[in-house]
């Protein structure tokens, strides 16, 4: 699977001229003071972030996988402050907004398996400041995240899922046009009724959906993107959008933020966890190995792939 950057999706960005106008452009749709003078203060840093976050994940690519995490980790936590600049012209304000945001158990236990393992959100930090900033997705602190959830977040993950547990993890949406299609049997995978679905999809959606009297079909208001198709998610290789099957506390997470908490604890995992990471690459004694694998892989792409489309809707 090639970068999402060797296709040249961000070139347009390696401009300071440009960034200075699609900035003033973000600022003037956000309703923020002085756009023209942020948007020159600004240009210069958000083309950096994009520009280091590119060598980051060109690195990675190259990369044995026992260095993958950190190089993604850290190409995503920059390509995420281009994002944040977008909506904040005075990131960072604080030292408080600098740190992950996020932690992990510092020490391993006996028969330790990554799929058990958890991450609990911090008050301040980096997560929370993008979750409220980017998404509007507030009171999460001290929320306790398994990584078993996220891993059956992410709809590339589906056919790993249905080969080791004989489960799926998302259902494929057909299109109609506009209209998106559900078979009912989702019904069964969350124990509704149709009329209890749909208020319940809605509800998730922020009432940005219309249903049609047919079954379970719906149009999505406006154009759909990063954030107005929570929970929908993109399935970056086969180009469709999926959803998900299995309902848990984060299933409604927009995708970015599933990626950043993967990629932070499997980072911190290969800086500090060096037994069981050499281990685990070599030995490849469970399920483990094959998830974060393949996990890796697609984060690769569709990091870079999620940032662009919120960029994308940020200008439009």
């Amino acid at each position: 699977m090639n970068n999402f950057f060797n296709s040249g999706n961000f070139t347009c960005f390696f401009s300071a001229e440009y960034c200075q106008k699609y900035l003033k452009n973000c600022y003037q749709k956000n309703n923020i003071d002085n756009p023209e003078a942020k948007s020159y203060e600004n240009c210069y840093s958000f083309l950096y972030y994009l520009e280091h976050g590119q060598i980051y994940y060109q690195q990675a690519e190259k990369s044995p996988l026992i260095l993958k995490p950190i190089l993604l980790f850290y190409g995503l936590v920059h390509l995420i402050k281009a994002c944040i600049l977008t909506v904040d012209p005075s990131y960072p304000e604080s030292t408080a907004v600098l740190a992950h945001g996020v932690s992990t158990r510092k020490r391993k236990k006996q028969n330790y398996l990554f799929f058990q393992d958890e991450v609990k959100i911090q008050k301040n930090g980096l997560f929370p400041y993008m979750s409220e900033k980017m998404f509007h997705v507030k009171q999460l602190e001290g929320e306790k995240v398994l990584m078993e959830d996220l891993l059956q977040l992410i709809p590339e993950l589906n056919e790993l899922f249905l080969l080791h547990e004989n489960k799926r993890t998302f259902e494929s949406l057909h299109t109609e046009g506009k209209q998106f299609v559900l078979s009912e049997a989702i019904l069964d995978s969350y124990h509704m009724t149709e009329n209890r679905f749909k208020e319940f999809l809605s509800s998730k959606m922020n009432n940005n959906v219309d249903f049609s009297n047919k079954g379970i079909s719906f149009t999505v208001q406006g154009n759909i993107g990063v954030s107005n198709a929570i929970p929908l998610k993109f399935h970056l290789n086969g180009e469709f959008w999926a959803f998900p099957l299995h309902k848990n506390k984060f299933f409604d997470f927009p995708e970015l933020l599933i990626h950043y908490l993967l990629l932070y604890n499997l980072s911190m995992i290969a800086r500090y966890e060096t037994e069981w990471w050499s281990e685990l690459t070599k030995m490849m004694p469970n399920r483990d190995y094959p998830f974060i694998d393949s996990f890796l892989q697609i984060t690769l792409k569709k990091g870079p792939f999620l940032v662009h489309q919120y960029l994308t809707r940020s200008k439009t």
